[in-house]
C-alpha cells in the first residue's frame, strides 16, 4: 500500500493499519503512512489480526495463526503450488483471495497485478540485459567507423514480453519475437518486432493468456527455428511460462554453446523452473562466455513503481470485494468466483483443486 492510496481508502471510509517498515525497501516512510491517515501497527502480530490483511507475497503459516478465525486476507497466493497454506486457511475459516487469480477480463483490468508486474519486469529485463552486455544497443555511425545494432531475441510475447520489445526497440536494438501463440503477431509487428513464425498444423490451446498445451510436433518446429536465430543474438530474453506446470525448456545448454561469446540471456521464468537449462534462480552466471542471468524478482528492483501499482490493484479488488463494513461479494460474480480460493474452511478455486487433486494423484 502507498500513501496516496491509503488516503483514498481512508476516505471511502476504511480504518488502516500498516505494519511499521512496510514500505521502507519502497522509500515510504511511516510518518508519510501516519500522514495519510493509517495507524502503525508496530508488531506483525498486531498487522495480521485485522479483519481483512493485505499483502504482497503469501502468508506463512506462522502469520495465519496470527490471523482472526473468519478473516480474510489478500495477496499473491499461488495456492496450486500451497497446499499446506490453504490447510492452514482452512483450519481457521479464512477467506482468502489470489490477486494471481483474477480474470483476465476488461472489468478487471485495474486489480491485475500479474499485468502490471509483468510490465514493469519485462522493462527492467531489457536494461538488465542492456547493462550486462558487452555492446551498445543503437545503430552507431562515427568516424571511427559504424556499429551496428545489436539483435534481441525474445521468447513469449505476453505482457512482459511485449514490454521488452517496446523497450529494446526504444533502444535502437532489433528486435526478434517467438511465441506459440499466432494472434501475437500483430502486437509484436505493432511495437517494430519481427515476429518468428512457426509452421505447424498443430493446434496450441490457451486460457486466459497463457499457453495451456502445446504438442510435441510445435515445440521440435520452434526448436529449429530457435536454433538458427539464436546463434545471432547479442541479448535474448524468456518469458514462457505455462500456468500450473513448470516452465518450459526453451534454451538448451546446446543453444548456448552456440551464442556468441559477449551475449546475454535473461531468464524471466527461472523462478517457475526456468527457461534456459542453465539459469539458477537469483543467480548470475557465465558460461562459456555468456552471462545467464536469473533474476527472480525483477519488479522489486523498481519497488516505487511496483508499489504504485500493486497497491492501485489490491485497492481496487478490496473495494470491489468489500466495504467498510466488511466483505459483501457475491461468490459467482465473475471477479470474486475467479479469484476467491479459501472460504468456510473449504478450498472453492476450481483451477486450484485440479491441479491439487492431480499432483495428490501422482
Amino acid at each position: 500500500m502507498t500513501p496516496d492510496v491509503i488516503k483514498l481508502l481512508i476516505k471511502k471510509g476504511f480504518q488502516v493499519k500498516v505494519e511499521s517498515g512496510a514500505g521502507s525497501n519502497s522509500f515510504f516512510s511511516d510518518d508519510e503512512y501516519v500522514r495519510a491517515g493509517a495507524v502503525i501497527a508496530s508488531t506483525r502480530q498486531e498487522a495480521c489480526s485485522q479483519d481483512i490483511i493485505l499483502k504482497v507475497n503469501a502468508p506463512s503459516t506462522e502469520e495465519v495463526s496470527m490471523m482472526k478465525t473468519g478473516a480474510c486476507c489478500i495477496s499473491l497466493l499461488y495456492g496450486y503450488t500451497q497446499p499446506v497454506l490453504l490447510d492452514a486457511f482452512n483450519a481457521r475459516s479464512i477467506t482468502s483471495f489470489g490477486m494471481d487469480a483474477i480474470p483476465r477480463i476488461s472489468r478487471a483490468q485495474k486489480m491485475d497485478a500479474l499485468s502490471s508486474q509483468a510490465n514493469l519486469a519485462g522493462y527492467k529485463s531489457v536494461i538488465l540485459g542492456c547493462d550486462a552486455l558487452s555492446k551498445i544497443f543503437p545503430l552507431l555511425m562515427t568516424a571511427a567507423g559504424t556499429i551496428t545494432p545489436s539483435k534481441v531475441l525474445i521468447f513469449g510475447a505476453g505482457v512482459a514480453g511485449l514490454q521488452a520489445v517496446a523497450t529494446a526497440r526504444r533502444l535502437g536494438a532489433i528486435v526478434e519475437v517467438t511465441d506459440v501463440r499466432p494472434e501475437t503477431k500483430e502486437q509484436v509487428e505493432s511495437l517494430g518486432g519481427r515476429f518468428l513464425s512457426v509452421e505447424s498444423d498443430a493446434e496450441v490451446k490457451t486460457e486466459g493468456g497463457y499457453a495451456r498445451e502445446v504438442s510435441a510436433e510445435f515445440l521440435q518446429k520452434q526448436q529449429q527455428l530457435i536454433e538458427e536465430r539464436i546463434k545471432e543474438a547479442d541479448l535474448v530474453i524468456t518469458t514462457a511460462l505455462v500456468i500450473g506446470k513448470k516452465s518450459p525448456i526453451l534454451v538448451t545448454e546446446k543453444m548456448v554453446d552456440s551464442m556468441k561469446k559477449g551475449s546475454v540471456i535473461i531468464d524471466m521464468a527461472v523462478e517457475w523452473g526456468g527457461n534456459c537449462e542453465l539459469s539458477e534462480m537469483n543467480k548470475t552466471k557465465v558460461y562459456k562466455g555468456v552471462t545467464i542471468i536469473g533474476e527472480a524478482n525483477l519488479p522489486s528492483m523498481l519497488p516505487i513503481n511496483a508499489s504504485q501499482l500493486y497497491a492501485t490493484n489490491i485497492s481496487t479488488l478490496l473495494m470491489h470485494l468489500a466495504s467498510p463494513e466488511g466483505l459483501n461479494f457475491d461468490r459467482e460474480e465473475e471477479i470474486a468466483k475467479g479469484c476467491l480460493i479459501t472460504i468456510d474452511g473449504s478450498t472453492v478455486h476450481e483451477f486450484t483443486n485440479k491441479i491439487l487433486n492431480a499432483s495428490s494423484n501422482k
